[in-house]
């Protein structure tokens, strides 16, 4: 007998339908990791990578369609994301964070010409991206102000 598991609707309000569902956001992963490989100012976080991106393309359009509303793709098969401890083995400092922050926007610029959606969601992955910090001052920062200490 197959289990299935039920799949709840996409809200039609949700990041993940208003950017298109999955297709919009197929386009947007590889969009994203086309443009880290070509960019030279990405080199430092393309050099974080496997030398093949197809697996973190899958990975990261698996988080995105539940973290924008979709179906839950990566917590069904891997559980909770757990960001900063998946990241952890890598260090993430500020120039980590810029480049991926740049291949992003441009990846968002290029496929979402909602000017209101696309800002929400640059605004969503730059808070994301400060949050993954982990070396460096930005990461010195970020867990003074988590702990209230200077």
């Amino acid at each position: 007998m197959t289990e299935t598991v039920e799949v709840p609707p996409v809200a039609a309000d949700s990041v993940y339908a208003r950017l298109g569902g999955a297709p919009a956001i197929h386009a947007l992963v590889n969009r994203f990791y086309e443009l880290m490989d070509e960019l030279p100012e990405a080199y430092t976080v393309r050099r974080l990578h496997p030398d093949s991106l197809a697996g973190s393309a899958d990975s990261l359009f698996k988080f995105l369609s539940g973290w924008f509303g979709g179906p839950p793709l990566y917590i069904r098969e891997r559980g909770h994301p757990r960001l900063r401890m998946r990241h952890a083995p890598y260090a993430i400092g500020p120039v980590e964070r810029d480049e991926w922050l740049l291949c992003m926007r441009q990846a968002l610029a290029e496929q979402v010409s909602d000017d209101t959606l696309r800002a929400g969601v640059v605004r969503a992955f730059e808070e994301m991206a400060e949050h993954m910090l982990n070396t460096g001052a930005g990461h010195r920062a970020a867990c003074a102000a988590q702990t209230g200490s200077d």
